[in-house]
């Protein structure tokens, strides 16, 4: 597939190490596999890092927002102006997603990729506007070929500054009125799955108003396939808002450069479908985090046979899932790194 798009080296993980690895996790003085997932997230860090002692060193947290122009539809019970309000409220330390990084010792940057307001002169908020808002997707492409592009390079600009700091993991959270509504459409074309079983209450619709989303959606979808040629590209540059499609630009610029990347709930985990789907290795990278109370969100996972590690019913956003799935990875380095083996604890290997 020819790509227009910034191009990418990203390689799988060197699965040589992995018998090494497995080998230290087994000999450690605990009964062969008995600490399940943790050892499964220990071994997957282990080969990201190349290194049987593995670390995670200055996390860092991206809150990107923008708006969307198929908002002008109603296919959201929120209007736009909270994108700005909720980005303006997380200066202030009052968001879900700045307690959780207080709690979990993230960095946060709170970044401007689109949001239909001026937030310039707002202390604490990175400006990367690349435009007030997408264009309304039912009718044209959200956005073009120039802001496409400018939107994977905020990404990659974004993790090298973190990783300047010393960054080796990477969360990404988003705040954008309306974008369920392009997640579900990228679900339903990456994982070709009928579009009306893609489709939720987003931040809380009511029948109507899901059956109006259905709609509207499926009109969009048409268009699309009447004047594009479908490639994982276009979907993205047609529907995708420039926060969602700045995601992506970080999460292919931290796998290229070996960064554990933590994947949050449906619109994050759109994004890194879309992500696979231009890059097949990223996925190793990738820890999904929980499976949110979306509709859908279960089997968007199953797509690219993802087992998140929480279920906790959330559907807030912002990346708030992965800081809270956070310390159950922690403790899987702290595991592997820190627990005795059968050796050191004098105890005979029993298996």
């Amino acid at each position: 597939m020819k790509l227009n798009m910034k191009s990418f080296n990203i390689n799988y993980t060197d699965k040589e190490l992995a018998q090494s690895i497995q080998k230290k996790i087994d000999h450690l003085n605990k009964p062969k596999g008995s600490l399940g997932r943790l050892e499964e997230l220990a071994l997957q860090i282990c080969l990201i890092q190349q290194t049987l002692s593995p670390s995670l060193n200055h996390p860092c947290h991206l809150l990107l927002g923008g708006d969307h122009g198929i908002e002008r539809e109603g296919v959201s019970v929120s209007p736009r102006e909270v994108t700005w309000q909720q980005m303006i409220n997380f200066t202030h330390g009052g968001g879900g997603v700045n307690m959780f990084c207080r709690q979990h010792g993230f960095k946060l940057r709170i970044v401007d990729t689109g949001v239909d307001y001026d937030l310039s002169a707002v202390e604490g908020i990175i400006d990367r506007k690349i435009a007030r808002g997408t264009r309304n997707f039912l009718h044209e492409p959200a956005m073009s070929q120039e802001e496409f592009d400018r939107a994977i390079q905020t990404g990659v600009d974004l993790v090298d500054d973190c990783i300047a700091e010393g960054c080796q993991v990477l969360c990404v959270g988003e705040m954008g009125i309306a974008n369920t509504s392009p997640s579900s459409i990228w679900m339903s074309l990456f994982g070709n799955i009928p579009l009306d079983e893609c489709i939720g209450a987003g931040a809380g619709l009511d029948h109507p108003g899901i059956v109006h989303k259905r709609e509207v959606l499926s009109q969009a979808l048409k268009h699309y396939h009447e004047t594009m040629e479908h490639t994982v590209e276009n979907a993205i540059r047609y529907f995708g808002g420039y926060e969602m499609v700045t995601a992506i630009g970080a999460m292919l610029h931290g796998a290229e450069k070996g960064l554990v990347v933590l994947v949050d709930g449906f619109i994050m985990t759109a994004c890194a479908i879309a992500a696979i789907r231009l890059y097949p290795a990223a996925q190793d990278y990738m820890i999904f985090t929980h499976c949110g109370d979306e509709s859908g969100h279960r089997r968007m996972l199953d797509i690219v046979d993802a087992k998140p590690l929480l279920n906790l019913g959330l559907r807030l956003g912002e990346g708030t899932g992965a800081l809270c799935a956070y310390p159950i990875i922690a403790s899987s380095v702290h595991m592997i790194n820190e627990m005795n083996n059968f050796d050191t604890a004098h105890i005979t290997k029993y298996f």
